[in-house]
């Protein structure tokens, strides 16, 4: 019985916020890592799909805007301060909820990370290479992974929902 009790009380403010530090700690930490490990375009291959390299990026998701001369440091810089106040005030308003709180700490823990990379370097620090017949995929970090995961987390939360709903 406790341990049911348990499960149930895990879904509370603290819970998320702590998920979302999560991300963020593992976020930084790594981006430390390959800063003091490897200097820009430097990197080592993993397996044959996947290197760890450095890689900065000046723009947004899939180096949006990243030529655009300097503004959109802080215009991303502000639409991810905005974006965490908005989501810390969902995990507030619906603790509750646990796929979406879920969903919403990821993408809280992401964000967070890009952002101090943006104020602290000017750009993000990218690592994670998938490439494939010499093609690659544009590269990313723990941050873009937890929003990644939180958004398809959003959307199957939403597309559950509809299905209740009916």
């Amino acid at each position: 019985m406790a341990r049911h009790t348990f499960l149930r009380n895990t879904t509370s403010y603290g819970v998320w916020l702590g998920i979302a530090a999560l991300i963020l700690i593992a976020d930084q930490f790594t981006k430390v890592l390959i800063i003091s490990t490897y200097p820009l375009g430097q990197g080592f291959p993993v397996a044959d799909f996947f290197n760890i390299v450095r890689v900065h990026n000046e723009g947004a998701a899939f180096s949006f805007l990243a030529t655009a001369g300097g503004w959109q440091r802080w215009f991303f810089t502000g639409l991810g301060l905005v974006a965490t106040v908005v989501m810390v005030w969902l995990l507030k308003k619906h603790p509750g909820q646990k796929l979406f709180g879920f969903a919403i700490a990821c993408i809280l823990g992401g964000a967070i990370g890009n952002v101090l990379d943006r104020v602290m370097y000017g750009y993000v620090v990218d690592f994670l290479d998938f490439h494939y017949a010499g093609i690659h995929f544009p590269a990313f970090n723990v941050a873009d992974s937890g929003i990644t995961v939180g958004a398809a987390c959003l959307i199957l939360d939403e597309v559950l929902r509809v299905r209740r709903a009916h």
